[in-house]
């Protein structure tokens, strides 16, 4: 037995005061240190100026990136109550910031609806913060308070007239011992504080960036809400809309609220995204759940009534009725029940039987008060049923008994003897003669090598039933073992890491996307639960007599001929994989010891789903766009 175990009694229990168990467990608090956490930081205090809105005391909100990288947000709110807390006799906005589960949404009349139900919102900022400055506009007076790491660095005073000002500032700068990033990115707050713009209609935001080189601002004010939201998600980005005007449904119960508002499109994609009390519930939840079984039933009853469905005939399957839908859910609820403070999933049970029976009555009348439209959606959903039964039939040819049965396995896979999937690799290698070069160097007790059969499909532009019958994408789907679409099995996947590995050049980057958006589109909890990973081949190798060099960047290549002496310094740009010889390619790109491997991830799924659309969906002009836009970024730009 170890000493460590040995050692363990009474003396080795720690008890973590204050806001110490945040800064030592962030991610118990905001999720993660990563960029995503550092951004949370600022949808939490946000999220407290909204809850002002959603308690009718605000109008405007703003939202400053400065150029120290510290962020401020202001509101024209109440402010925070500035007298003395009884029970601490400390300031209440002291409390606030310093004493976790302390705020003004656990009971009373003070918020009706809140998103922070959790009190840790303001103090989690302030302890994970270099320092925090507040100053509070209440009852006509204006209060100042400074933190630091958690702890008063200035403390609560009133400093006179607030001169007919009311609200709340809060300008923090994030603690780089604790983040592994501390620099804002202005898009992902963009995105964030469109969206709660969209969710509270006529609620202005203002997000400016005040940092050198960086200068931007856009004012956010839609006064159509969620309805404003799903136009601009299919305004040349999602698909052209096949009915006219969005579907708006509303309904209350019990002091609930739930808002639908709907459209379909002529893309093969869905697009469902849900909110309670303005929180993006990721992962969905009961609302969502009501949502798609009121939608199926909606459409299979007007289907059947009208005739597209007759007798005993299988109805439409939710995919079919979800094919080309762009929805926005909305629920504001007095007591919302999220499974973690970063409010992922929504688990109240009433909701799921709001939800549905406001979308199966208004859905019914809306389909009976616009027949034309109507028929639009049914042959949506009915063609959609009738390529997905295609696709059953398509998918025989991909399924395996086995998933180590090498009978259906394809020809041209050099499968590895590992067995164990989360210690193998799979390589998806761009053509033959890389691939031959990939087979000769590997490792094979543990890496598996499939060349690609050329560019493969774009499924953004393909059903179902043209994914399965795709000679490119059908060798991989067999690779992998664990399905696509109905058939989807993560537990039967038979590689823990898939490897795409393509040119450093642009039909190299080319394969990568089309890649990306198949398991996107089709597999996306292998990206979910970092399964897919990009290997990084060098572009240049840098040589003198026996010194070689591999770099994989101009800027590395000028550093490597330097480092040679610079007079006699070869360098070669690599056209291609194949170029490379076994040894080569197993030094640079294969071997565990010495490459560089990407993982994807999915930051923001909602932001992914719009790239995807737009660069390899049917829209011309929103493709310039997005590249006019990015073109600063092309040196950079890998995917």
């Amino acid at each position: 037995m170890s000493n460590e175990v040995k050692n363990y009694d009474d003396s080795q229990i720690q008890v973590l005061e204050g806001l110490e168990a945040v800064r030592k467990r962030p991610g118990m608090y905001i999720g993660t240190t990563s960029l995503r956490g550092l951004h949370h930081l600022v949808y939490e205090i946000v999220d407290n100026s909204i809850d002002e809105a959603l308690a009718g005391e605000c109008d405007c909100i703003t939202v400053t990136i400065w150029p120290d990288n510290s962020v401020s947000v202001q509101d024209d709110g109440r402010g925070i109550p500035s007298g003395m807390n009884e029970k601490l006799g400390l300031p209440t906005l002291e409390v606030v910031y310093t004493v976790l589960h302390a705020g003004g949404k656990f009971g009373g009349d003070g918020y009706k609806i809140a998103g922070g139900l959790h009190g840790v919102g303001a103090s989690v900022v302030n302890a994970l913060s270099e320092w925090v400055e507040v100053e509070n506009c209440r009852d006509g007076q204006r209060y100042t308070e400074r933190f630091e790491r958690g702890a008063v660095a200035r403390p609560f005073k009133c400093e006179g007239s607030s001169e007919g000002r009311h609200g709340l500032y809060v300008r923090f700068k994030p603690d780089p011992t604790i983040f592994e990033e501390t620099v804002f990115d202005y898009d992902t707050l963009l995105t964030r504080m469109r969206e709660q713009s969209f969710l509270n209609a006529g609620v202005k935001i203002v997000l400016e960036d005040k940092r050198e080189g960086l200068e931007r601002c856009e004012v956010l004010h839609y006064e159509g809400g969620i309805i404003s939201f799903v136009e601009y998600l299919n305004n040349e980005k999602r698909g052209t809309p096949i009915h006219p005007n969005v579907i708006y449904m509303k309904g209350e119960r019990d002091g609930s609220i739930a808002e639908v508002a709907m459209q379909y499109n002529d893309s093969y994609n869905e697009t469902i995204i849900s909110f309670a009390n303005n929180m993006a519930t990721i992962e969905g939840g009961t609302h969502e759940t009501g949502f798609k079984s009121a939608l199926t039933k909606a459409i299979n009853d007007y289907a059947r009534k009208i005739g597209a469905i007759k007798g005993d005939d299988k109805g439409l399957s939710g995919d079919d009725v979800r094919e080309g839908l762009v929805a926005i859910i909305s629920v504001k609820l007095t007591d919302a029940q999220f499974e973690s403070q970063t409010k992922a999933k929504l688990g109240n049970s009433e909701i799921r039987t709001l939800v549905d029976n406001i979308v199966s009555k208004k859905l019914e009348e809306y389909l009976e008060e616009n027949p034309s439209a109507g028929k639009i959606i049914i042959e949506k959903a009915m063609a959609a049923n009738r390529a997905r039964e295609a696709a059953r039939k398509a998918r025989e040819l991909t399924r395996r008994k086995n998933v180590l049965e090498v009978s259906t396995l394809p020809g041209k896979l050099a499968d590895c003897n590992e067995r164990e999937a989360r210690l193998t690799e799979l390589y998806l290698v761009e053509g033959d003669s890389a691939g031959g070069s990939a087979k000769n160097c590997r490792d094979s007790r543990f890496q598996a090598i499939l060349p690609l059969r050329g560019k493969v499909l774009n499924v953004e532009k393909s059903r179902l039933d043209k994914v399965y019958s795709n000679t490119s994408l059908i060798p991989i789907i067999q690779a992998l073992g664990c399905g696509i679409g109905d058939d989807f099995d993560i537990e039967k996947l038979r590689y823990g890491k898939i490897v795409i590995m393509a040119d450093a050049d642009v039909d190299g980057s080319h394969i990568r996307v089309l890649l990306l958006t198949f398991f996107f589109r089709h597999m996306k909890e292998l990206i979910e639960q970092g399964h897919i990973y990009l290997a990084q081949p060098p572009l240049y190798k840098v040589h003198k007599g026996k010194a070689l060099r591999y770099a994989f960047s101009d800027e590395e290549r000028d550093m490597y001929i330097e480092e040679l002496g610079g007079r006699g310094v070869e360098s070669e740009r690599y056209k291609g994989l194949g170029e490379m010889d076994p040894e080569q390619l197993w030094d640079t790109t294969m071997n565990p010891e010495t490459r560089t491997l990407l993982k994807v991830t999915v930051e923001d799924a909602v932001k992914c789903d719009e790239i995807f659309s737009v660069l390899m969906g049917d829209m011309v002009e929103p493709r310039r766009e997005f590249i006019t836009q990015n073109a600063k970024f092309v040196e950079n730009l890998d995917i």
